[in-house]
């Protein structure tokens, strides 16, 4: 008797656990020949309110943390990915088409991006920040804090190291991130929360969510709790219609092409500028004892 394979069905990644959508919709992903390789869901706008919640809830907890701790995290997330990564390599490859040197170029970069913001996790207060001379009695100090929550809406040129690219830069100091990602890529973005889920991350500092990108642009930038919004390859019209949304709550918000997987691979791509527009610098005066 032939025996006939189970097809995953991929569900959301919020607060730390894999709930369906509550809508009950779900989109199919199939390969290039048409076979279907997975059912994923389509999240809705309650979807994204419960995850602005879960990471509400957990940006306080992640920013106390030290920043050596979430340094030692992000290097579990990399080791993790890198014992899955034959697994990453077979998924890339049905959903995109790549060839297998392609996939697993970009599995390794993905996994050596990690690393290398793990890195600057204890390092970017000292580059950034800065003791002020004053005139006065004064030690004066600007540091770097948190933004807070933020949504990444993750380029769709590159399956796996576009959503790490997405969300990497903004925890590394604190933040938690709403990561939303196109539904052809979702297959590996939601194997990468399987991966986070085991990371030692808390819940709910990174929420991925699969659907149609367009239909949630309105509503993450004109959510009142949410702090800031990155986002990947929206045209122009879009643009403006996100950034008059935006307005109402003064919303940070940051656009970006898409430069596509052999950009996102550079060494170019990788840099702490790309962590800046997610803190805020605060200045502390102190007065100087006699």
């Amino acid at each position: 008797m032939a025996r006939l394979p189970i097809q995953k069905t991929y569900k959301l990644f919020i607060g730390g656990k894999f709930p369906r959508t509550e809508s009950g919709r779900y989109l199919q992903v199939r390969d290039e020949k048409g076979t279907l390789v997975a059912n994923v869901c389509r999240a809705s706008r309650k979807d994204f309110r419960m995850a602005v919640v879960a990471a509400r809830k957990a940006q306080s907890g992640w920013a106390a943390r030290t920043p050596f701790n979430r340094g030692q995290i992000l290097y579990r997330m990399a080791e993790m990915l890198e014992s899955r990564a034959a697994s990453f390599v077979d998924l890339i490859m049905t959903t995109t088409g790549a060839k297998k040197k392609d996939a697993t170029s970009e599995v390794e970069c993905a996994i050596d991006r990690l690393v290398w913001y793990a890195g600057w996790c204890d390092k970017f207060t000292q580059v950034f920040g800065c003791t002020n001379q004053v005139a006065s009695s004064h030690f004066n100090f600007t540091m770097p804090e948190p933004l807070g929550v933020v949504t990444s809406f993750a380029p769709s040129s590159a399956s796996l190291l576009g959503i790490v690219q997405a969300m990497a830069p903004a925890i590394t100091q604190g933040n938690v991130v709403i990561a939303v990602t196109p539904i052809e890529l979702a297959p590996v973005a939601i194997e990468f929360a399987e991966v986070l889920a085991t990371s030692d991350l808390p819940g709910g500092v990174v929420n991925i969510l699969t659907g149609e990108t367009s239909e949630l642009h309105g509503h993450v930038t004109s959510h009142m709790d949410v702090d800031g919004v990155l986002a990947f390859g929206v045209d122009q019209e879009t643009q403006v219609a996100m950034g008059q949304a935006a307005a109402d709550s003064v919303k940070r918000i940051k656009f970006a092409d898409d430069p596509g997987l052999a950009a996102l691979m550079e060494p170019e791509a990788q840099s702490p500028y790309q962590i800046l527009p997610w803190v805020e610098f605060k200045t502390a005066w102190h007065p100087i004892g006699i």
